[in-house]
């Protein structure tokens, strides 16, 4: 981008300058004038580009960092930053986290929807490694659960790697990205489920070796069908619970 080269940016009546900011570096990026990894001009250009002054631009800048979108390098600049998608949907898990009991199931369903596609698609190209990884996984929870009083955070724990394996092996980083945004509150619910419901960790573990066998054998719809069939148990139950129950905690 010329430093000097005032940015075309839409002015829409109320906004604030930091939001001008925001957009017209959004859209320096999209337009392809910055690209990952580029320094962006000296702050006194930038702000004249954005027709701005220069404390909207530091708030500006500083926003999209908190996004991902930028990173700020002591004494060198700021630059934008890879733009992985990992990093920036992982403010979405922010936006779940804040989501009352009410809307739970919704986010649920979700997250069947993408988690379903993930696993069909891993299953076509899921490498040894991944297999191994999961089959270990599995391997501990079922020795968990063999004991008198399992952990059920650690299972859960095991069961959240379990599906994020899966979901990361679909080679798609997008849907990976999303999947692993919902999982924070995936957990809690989860959490509440295993104290709730007696022998809801052993359900999980005998649907997750399913999956598991699915993936192994490379056979997308067997994957897809029976990840489907293990997230609607978690649905179910959610759809159960009195509508009164308190957020998960």
């Amino acid at each position: 981008m010329s430093p000097t080269k005032p940015v075309t940016t839409t002015r829409t009546p109320g906004v604030s300058q930091t939001d001008v900011v925001v957009q017209g570096i959004r859209q320096l990026i999209v337009d392809g004038h910055l690209r990952p990894g580029d320094r962006l001009p000296i702050e006194r250009d930038l702000a004249a580009a954005l027709g701005v002054s220069r404390n909207p631009l530091r708030e500006g800048v500083r926003a999209l960092s908190i996004m991902g979108v930028l990173e700020t390098r002591q004494g060198d600049g700021t630059y934008v930053t890879a733009l992985d998608p990992s990093i920036l949907l992982a403010p979405m898990g922010f936006v779940v986290d804040l989501q009352d009991v009410s809307g739970t199931h919704n986010l649920h369903a979700v997250r069947r929807i993408l988690e379903t596609e993930a696993a069909a698609l891993a299953a076509r190209d899921i490498t040894a490694d991944r297999l191994a990884a999961a089959e270990e996984l599995l391997s501990t929870n079922a020795a968990e659960l063999a004991l008198p009083n399992p952990d059920h955070e650690t299972v859960i724990e095991n069961d959240i790697a379990f599906h994020r394996i899966v979901a990361e092996a679909s080679g798609n980083s997008v849907l990976a990205a999303l999947i692993h945004a919902l999982g924070g509150r995936t957990m809690r619910d989860r959490l509440r489920r295993s104290i709730a419901q007696p022998g809801a960790d052993d359900t999980s573990h005998r649907e997750h070796l399913s999956i598991l066998a699915a993936l192994t054998a490379h056979d997308p719809d067997r994957a897809r069908t029976r990840m489907s069939a293990h997230l609607f148990t978690v649905e179910d139950y959610l759809q159960s619970r009195p509508s009164t129950a308190e957020p998960e905690g």
